[in-house]
């Protein structure tokens, strides 16, 4: 079995600030590599790739998007830099194991 958990599970911010997400994981099968997703909510509800970490690899960067990922924690933090408005929205972290996903959401709102 795995889980993963957020200790926020609503969040705000301003534009041009940044934000810090915090996750923790849980895994039945430690030897496997696995991967870590944010994905992001589109106003046509369509979810959108953000991020991908993968358990064995560095830390992950994509644009304003930068991963913490400290694997003997089992915890993995986001950043999104210079926060814009579009930013606003429900946010999913999401763990794929041997075909098993994993969910956890949370939601995002940018003060102008």
């Amino acid at each position: 079995a795995q889980k993963v958990t957020q200790d926020q599970p609503y969040v705000t911010s301003q534009i041009g600030q940044s934000v810090i997400l915090n996750c923790w994981y849980e895994v039945s099968w430690s030897g496997y590599t696995h991967y870590l997703y944010w994905y992001k909510q589109l106003p046509s509800e369509e979810m959108t790739f953000l991020i991908r970490q993968e358990s064995s690899g560095p830390n992950a960067r994509n644009g304003r998007y930068s991963v913490n990922f400290q694997k003997a924690q089992n915890s993995i933090s986001l950043t999104i830099s210079a926060l814009q408005l579009e930013d606003s929205a429900k946010l999913e972290f999401r763990q794929l194991l041997e075909l098993e996903e994993s969910i956890q959401s949370c939601y995002l709102c940018i003060w102008c």
